[in-house]
Order: C-alpha cells, then structure tokens, then sequence
C-alpha cells in the first residue's frame, strides 16, 4: 500500500527514514490468538502483535468509554486511526491500546455491552463485528524514533500522566519489574499502602510516589540510574519500609493520614525513637483542638514542630472589629491611632503557649508592630 504521513508527523521525516503505510485490519485478524495474562502479556494478530509494549500504559478506560467502543464497531462508526511500529514480522501497538483491548475483551467474551456478549449474539450479529476494518498505520524506524512518535501521537489524542512518560523513556528489566509491584489492579504495594497513598496504580501514580519517596523528589534521575538493574528490589523493599514505620509510629489510623509525605518523613525520621502513647494523646489533643484548620498537617507537626503545618484560625473580622473598638482604634504597643484596615488581630498569649483564638486573646497591633513581634 501506498505511504502515506499523517499531517501532525510530518515534520519528523525530513530527520528521519521514518516508514508509514496505512492498512485495514479486519477485526477477526486482530483477535486471533488473542491473549492477556501476566505470564504472557496481551498479544493478538496470531500472535504477532504486542498489544501493550513495556512504554505503554495499563488498560485504564472505564466502563463507559470501553463499551462507547463496542457500540462504535456495532454500529460501523469509525474509530480513530490506530498505530502499530513494525519489528521484523512482528508489531507493537504504538497508538490505540485502550481501543484494541476493549474489541479483544469483548470478543472473547470478557464483558457485555446492552446486557449482551459477543457469544450472546447470533452468527449474522457477529460476522459484521468480526468484518469491520480498522484503520491503522504500520510505522518502521529505530528504538529512539518509536519513542518520539510514541509522545507525538499522543499529544495529539490522550494525555498522558508524568509518569507513563518517564516509563517511555526509561524502559527495561528494572521498569518491568517495579510495574509488577506498583503499577498493577491490586498489585502489592497498593495492598498494603492504600489507606496511606494516593494515586491509581494503572495510572502509574503509586510507582511515580514511590520513586519520588526514595530519591527525594528526582524521578528522573533515579530511574536513569536503575534502567538497566535486573529488578526493583531496592524500591520495594524501601516502600515496605516506609509504611511499616509509619504503622509502628502512629499506632491509631485517621482518614488525614492518607496522601501525606511519608517517605519523606521516614527518610528524616527513621533512626528516631518515639513514645507512641504520648504521640498519640499529643495527636488526638491537636485533632480536636478547634484552632487547628489543617488537621492532616498534625502529623507532620509533631514531627517538625512547624506550626504553619497547622494553618491555625485567625480572628475573623467580627473578633476585630469588636477588640478595635475596645481599643478606640489605638495599638497597645506603639499607642498611636490607626484605621482598622491598618491593624491587625494577634493572640496575646501565642496558641504555641495555650493561647485560644478567642477575642479575649486578641489585640489589635498595627501592621508594623505586628511584624515586629512576630520577628521576636
């Protein structure tokens, strides 16, 4: 079939050999030998194409973009073009995993579309399915061209996250296996870290969290030194370390533990020793303490001591207005006058010392003794 370059790529060839044929795959060709297990990984075309390479992301579509498909092809709509990356007689899916798995899943009878499976449906209802023809480019060129095309093409459709960006790049033994424990549906380290970290595993954040844990914010970096290790035992077995210390540190679970820095306090904090009771009753007091408006940041409080951790409940303006009339409008510490807008309310006694954010604590300092005291 004649070449043909897709408008958003042609830049690329005037620095490339870059090849693009555009072909029509029949559904019953693309199922055939259609498998998806960990020990295989997801082929079809006869077994010739790879249906999620190493750089790919995990499937991710949900329910109703998965059957939006089905009733596409039901329908005989036309998908959007699919890109495969020709290796010798074999292909990788470089464009259109989500929409290729979502047709084999169906086929082979996997899920239902209008309370309906494939094998539900009668010979005439199946063979349109099985005839209908997808569009898709067969792409030749080198390792580092395929990646290029891989961020192109999808800049033009989905978004990516950060992270199944990095793993384009950063592909190898070491990828594959830290996906086994972090970037699978129920994989491990979503097992036992749940109710402490946020992010999808599929989505590749659980992976980015803990790459970012245990070399302090450099992703990139790390996974550049580790692309070629055999496996990803380091970073397992320091997650596993991570939770486990924050389970032995503090003891009683809350819902604001979830989505905070912990490895990032483990990495300040591991070698400390800690009273866990008196931890935890300095916990519960700043939980119910009503001046406290960031209560997840009572952890790292107790931890650093910072009280801006805490974002602590200022005067409101009732409280001000009440305490400037008090004071006729004059700052206790300079004694001279100024308009309210002027001043503002300060905790005489400061919260750090018992102090309440209650307008009997409150004076009304002008903005330059304010600052002042503050610096004191």
């Amino acid at each position: 079939m004649k070449d043909y370059m897709p408008e958003f790529l042609s830049g690329i060839r005037e620095d490339t050999k870059m090849k693009i044929e555009l072909h029509q795959i029949p559904i019953r060709e693309l199922v055939n030998g259609y498998t998806n297990s960990q020990e295989e990984g997801v082929r079809g075309y006869g077994g010739k194409l790879d249906i999620r390479p190493k750089y790919q992301r995990e499937f991710v579509y949900k329910e109703q973009q998965r059957d939006a498909v089905i009733t596409s092809v039901r329908n005989r709509f036309p998908l959007n073009v699919m890109y495969w990356v020709k290796n010798g007689g074999n292909y990788e899916v470089l464009d259109g995993q989500q929409r290729t798995i979502s047709i084999c899943e169906y086929v082979a009878n996997k899920f239902s579309v209008a309370d309906k499976r494939f094998d539900n449906l009668t010979g005439d209802q199946q063979e349109p399915i099985l005839d209908y023809e997808l569009m898709v480019y067969f792409c030749e060129g080198t390792d580092s061209e395929k990646l290029a095309w891989f961020e192109i093409v999808n800049i033009a459709g989905a978004v990516l996250t950060k992270q199944e960006l990095r793993n384009a790049v950063y592909t190898g033994e070491w990828l594959t296996d830290a996906k086994g424990y972090f970037s699978r549906t129920g994989c491990i380290a979503h097992q036992i870290s749940v109710s402490y970290v946020n992010g999808a595993p599929i989505r590749q954040e659980l992976l980015e969290t803990a790459i970012a844990w245990i070399n302090n914010g450099k992703i990139e970096e790390y996974m550049s030194v580790h692309q070629h290790d055999k496996d990803a035992n380091e970073l397992w077995q320091y997650f596993q370390n991570v939770i486990t210390w924050v389970k032995e540190v503090f003891q009683v679970y809350r819902k604001e533990m979830k989505g905070l820095n912990w490895g990032g306090f483990y990495n300040c904090y591991k070698n400390d020793s800690f009273d866990t009771d008196k931890l935890e009753e300095r916990i519960k007091t700043l939980m119910s303490d009503r001046d406290v408006n960031k209560k997840s940041g009572v952890y790292e409080y107790v931890l650093t001591g910072d009280e801006r951790c805490l974002n602590i409940r200022n005067f409101d303006n009732n409280d001000k207005r009440e305490v400037y009339e008090r004071q006729n409008g004059v700052c206790p510490h300079c004694k001279q006058s100024f308009a309210i807008d002027k001043m503002e309310g300060d905790h005489i006694t400061p919260w750090s010392q018992g102090g309440k954010t209650v307008t009997e604590n409150c004076q009304m300092l002008c903005k330059d003794c304010n600052r002042r005291k503050a610096g004191n």
